[in-house]
């Protein structure tokens, strides 16, 4: 009896001990599941960081990324100024022509009649931007300016030595009467003084004046 007793002793004493490793084991498994838990939850964060940290190496100098890969409206997108492209001719490299850039002739032509030719030449050493559509002709002692003729021009780069050709309407063939004149009065631009140019083969007989814009041949000037 006193050995039967001793094994069931024995056997409730292993069955104890068996529970205890099965409790220990599943508190070590959640103990390991828990320690787990915060490297899961820390990728993404170590993610971003990765990502925040290549950010800054996309953007360029002028690019207005900021050390947190923000962007900024003073970045690399605003186009250059003018003053950038003065090269090109066109912008801020090349002033405007003046009346006193330019040398005049007036030479009476033989068609159409009653018509001159006006020709303009840069007497400076450097290019300037012709107003084409500006040109003021007028006759010393007549009131008002010549009007304009024919299709308007576009403004162009005239370089030194270069040559610009306006066609001059004296008179009408169905008007009478008129002013005779042997010279005319020439301004680019009606803000400006004009210069006083003789006409070569007059004087001419003035009732009706007109002028076109300057053209780059005197075959086109003489055109209206």
């Amino acid at each position: 009896m006193a050995h039967a007793a001793r094994s069931r002793r024995t056997t409730a004493v292993l069955a104890a001990l068996s529970l205890g490793i099965l409790a220990l084991t599943a508190c070590n498994g959640d103990a390991e599941k828990g320690t787990a838990a915060p490297s899961a939850v820390a990728s993404p964060s170590a993610a971003a960081a990765d990502k925040g940290s290549e950010t800054p190496s996309t953007a360029g100098p002028g690019d207005g990324g900021s050390a947190g890969g923000g962007s900024s409206d003073s970045g690399g997108s605003t186009p250059p100024s003018s003053e950038s492209r003065s090269d090109d001719g066109q912008d801020g490299g090349v002033g405007m022509c003046e009346t006193t850039d330019l040398s005049y002739n007036v030479t009476v032509a033989s068609k159409p009649v009653n018509h001159a030719l006006l020709t303009a030449t840069n007497k400076g050493s450097d290019p300037c931007l012709l107003p084409t559509n500006d040109l003021v002709i007028t006759i010393p002692g007549l009131d008002g300016a010549a009007e304009h003729m024919g299709p308007d021009g576009k403004d162009w780069i005239l370089k030194a030595g270069e040559r610009a050709y306006a066609g001059i309407m004296f008179s009408r063939a169905d008007t009478a009467g008129g002013k005779s004149a042997d010279k005319v009065e020439v301004a680019l631009t009606s803000s400006e003084s004009p210069a006083t140019v003789p006409i070569d083969g007059g004087p001419v007989t003035v009732n009706d004046g007109q002028v076109t814009s300057f053209f780059g041949t005197a075959e086109d000037a003489l055109t209206y």
